[in-house]
């Protein structure tokens, strides 16, 4: 080959050289199929099937719960040992002391309730403790003006061993609703590497097939931050693992009511109506803590707007136990119809101030003591929000009386570990 053809040929490979490493080489075109499409021409839109499900412009939010729910869960208390007879008895009481007419509605049966499933891959109820079916005891509980609250979990078992939902979402979603479901707790035991969003967005979808209304609770204990993702597949999360019948400190997997407080507080501009933190169930009444301490608890659940789900054995309960969960103002600031989450707004050690913006204008104010002694605290009406000068009417809501009107300030002492709960009204 001449110089003059190999500079050529030099020149050709250069330019083909460029082509490629820009996108833009000629299309080779096979035999008998269209030319290839242009670089530019390529594009496509994002495959629909790896969108996230919280992201996918067609979800929408199922439009329950638009306050925190309200009920008694057979956990805290009883564990496994739950049975017919006392889901039934636990029914009357919410009716004979009160409890329904305050608004504790659902009556949810948790974990150990199954036993396996029949030949159809249906869910089949202990029928030792539960001999007359889960579709009757659910008749029963609507009969009293209350609604049925169902377990289950996203796993190959529920916590307790039991048979869970992985792979049979739809199965058992139509299982509870044929059977009158009002509530589904969904577990997280047994997950593998399942991912949370893909789990609970799949029994989401599940339950809405059925064309029945059940309240969506996301029990995954906070580990895939389902506040970032749940708004439009449940409608409560849980913020943290399980409750400890004890003011603080850990136990294996429990922590205690201190400790879920400040895990769950900060997550307040993630709740609103229809979508709630769920700092877990009540431990009122079960025995691990004090008077004051349990009267902090309930406060405390109040004003975070979380769910209100005794857990205790309210059959059995006492007066003073009594007087707290049926305490209907302190209900009154958890079930606000504005569905603000209350936060803290002065931090000062172990004296705190938190508030909750209400739907009439005004607010509920917790005084909150850490301490192990008494002490004053003080809350500035700018740290509500309000004017300084600004005159406010104060009502305690434990002692159920007004304390007058207060101009730029509130204080008072306040027990160890103990709450001052009022309402503020300009």
């Amino acid at each position: 080959m001449s110089l003059k053809g190999q500079r050529v040929l030099l020149r050709v490979s250069l330019a083909l050289l460029i082509a490629l490493s820009t996108g833009n080489a000629p299309a080779q075109e096979a035999p008998g199929l269209a030319p290839a499409k242009r670089k530019l021409d390529l594009y496509e839109p994002p495959n629909p099937t790896l969108i996230r499900p919280s992201e996918d412009p067609k979800r929408t939010v199922n439009g329950l719960a638009l306050v925190p729910p309200m009920g008694w869960n057979s956990w805290n208390k009883f564990g496994c040992n739950v049975n017919e007879k006392l889901v039934r008895g636990a029914a009357d009481t919410m009716v004979s002391t009160g409890m329904r007419d305050a608004g504790y509605v659902y009556v949810v049966i948790d974990d150990c309730w199954q036993v396996g499933r029949d030949a159809q891959g249906v869910l089949v109820a202990d029928p030792a403790k539960f001999p007359s079916g889960m579709k009757a005891l659910s008749d029963y509980i609507h009969s009293k003006g209350l609604k049925l609250g169902i377990y289950s979990d996203a796993g190959s078992k529920t916590c307790g061993g039991r048979p869970g939902s992985q792979g049979r979402e739809y199965q058992d979603a139509h299982t509870f609703a044929e059977w009158g479901a009002d509530y589904l707790k969904y577990d997280w035991c047994w997950t593998g590497v399942r991912k949370g969003e893909e789990a609970y967005a799949l029994m989401a979808d599940a339950l809405r097939s059925t064309g029945r209304d059940i309240v969506f609770s996301i029990c995954e204990w906070g580990k895939d931050k389902p506040w970032e993702w749940g708004p439009k597949i449940g409608n409560l999360w849980r913020t943290t693992t399980d409750i400890r019948n004890a003011w603080t400190g850990r136990v294996k997997f429990q922590i205690g009511v201190v400790d879920i407080v400040d895990l769950n507080e900060p997550l307040y501009s993630h709740a609103g109506p229809g979508h709630w933190n769920d700092p877990d169930m009540l431990q009122v009444g079960n025995g691990g803590m004090t008077d004051v301490e349990e009267r902090s608890h309930f406060s405390l659940w109040a004003i975070m707007a979380a769910p209100l789900m005794a857990g205790n054995d309210i059959a059995n309960m006492d007066a003073r136990v009594g007087h707290i969960l049926l305490n209907k103002e302190v209900i009154m600031v958890d079930q606000d119809g504005l569905g603000i989450q209350g936060h803290r707004v002065r931090d000062d050690g172990d004296l705190e101030v938190w508030s909750k913006p209400l739907a009439d204008g005004g607010r509920a104010l917790v005084l909150f003591n850490r301490g192990p002694q008494p002490a004053d605290i003080a809350a500035k009406w700018t740290d509500l929000g309000y004017p300084q000068k600004m005159s406010a009417e104060v009502r305690d809501v434990w002692a159920h009386k007004s304390l007058g009107r207060k101009t730029g300030t509130f204080s008072t002492t306040v027990p160890s570990h103990g709450v001052v709960m009022v309402r503020v009204t300009p």
